[in-house]
């Protein structure tokens, strides 16, 4: 079932189609006691977008949309959502958070998650009613509506935790690694549901730190590490600025050789006129030579 536009919004509210950026963030600083978490971070996502912000854990993302949403304030900079300040009531109702940590109660059936939600968004009676009924759909949960949360599989959970986001029909859809801890069933569907919302004219921030999901949803993506925005653009855009020489791979006497080289087809004939070439194979620039060469390759052991 699609979810379907409210028509009761308040005209007189900064509204997507006029916006100049869904959400805006501006040299933003952010430290949790003397830890650095955001150091001077600008996004700036565009209505109808999905945006993917792509990092490494610890990198900044979590707090952004904290931020976003008004739970955090900054220590320097500005926030912009949907043309106002976050923190307004009658704003916080245009957008919806799906947070990395379930914001579910799990002694309460999925139905009843979902009209807690409903109503702290100041929606009630029938509309209310319609909205859970839209959004159990959408996540494909009708079904299963009226069981206990604490026995839903974890892909169920987060599924009803996008539902939570969108059930009082936002225009702006914060989602912070949805996919974490899921099933490949549970992952795809959740693809689906973001692209549909995309669909819709709705505008998704999607956080995560895999590459393939970046790859698949996102218009344009924002790499960000330690605080910092290191690029953004648009796949094809990042693998022509930062993604480097294709690679080539060949195989001589069962041993590989990798040759990263802006010519492969002339470094193969080269190999081939010498001799002994059992196999080949080449690879583009991908995003993860993209994100390794601007966040490095050491690992991230310690917060």
């Amino acid at each position: 079932m699609p979810l379907e536009s409210n028509p009761s919004r308040d005209p007189c509210l900064p509204n997507l189609a006029t916006a100049t950026a869904a959400l805006r963030l501006q040299a933003v600083h952010k430290h949790y006691g003397a830890q650095l978490a955001l150091a001077g971070l600008d996004i700036d996502v565009q209505p109808g977008e999905i945006f993917g912000l792509l990092g490494p854990n610890g990198a900044g993302k979590s707090t952004a949309l904290h931020i976003a949403t008004g739970l955090l304030g900054v220590d320097r900079g500005s926030v912009q959502v949907l043309g106002g300040d976050p923190r307004q009531p009658a704003l916080r109702r245009r957008f919806g958070i799906a947070p990395q940590r379930l914001s579910l109660y799990e002694h309460l059936s999925g139905r009843e998650n979902l009209t807690f939600f409903a109503r702290c968004h100041g929606l009630s009676g029938e509309h209310l009613r319609h909205r859970v009924d839209a959004a159990l759909a959408f996540v494909a949960l009708a079904d299963r509506g009226r069981d206990r949360v604490g026995a839903y599989s974890g892909g169920m959970q987060r599924r009803l935790n996008i539902a939570a986001a969108i059930c009082h029909d936002p225009e702006l859809i914060l989602l912070d690694e949805p996919t974490v801890g899921v099933d490949p069933q549970s992952r795809n569907a959740i693809f689906d549901n973001v692209l549909a919302l995309k669909r819709q004219g709705r505008t998704v921030v999607y956080t995560t730190h895999y590459m393939e999901e970046a790859e698949r949803l996102c218009d344009r993506i924002a790499i960000v590490d330690r605080g910092r925005l290191l690029a953004v653009d648009t796949l094809n855009g990042l693998l022509k600025t930062y993604g480097g020489n294709p690679q080539l791979r060949i195989r001589r006497a069962g041993v590989e050789q990798a040759i990263t080289t802006a010519t492969p087809m002339v470094e193969l004939e080269r190999a081939i006129a010498d001799g002994g070439v059992e196999a080949f194979a080449w690879s583009p620039p991908s995003l993860e030579q993209v994100f390794l060469g601007l966040t490095g390759r050491a690992l991230r052991d310690r917060p």
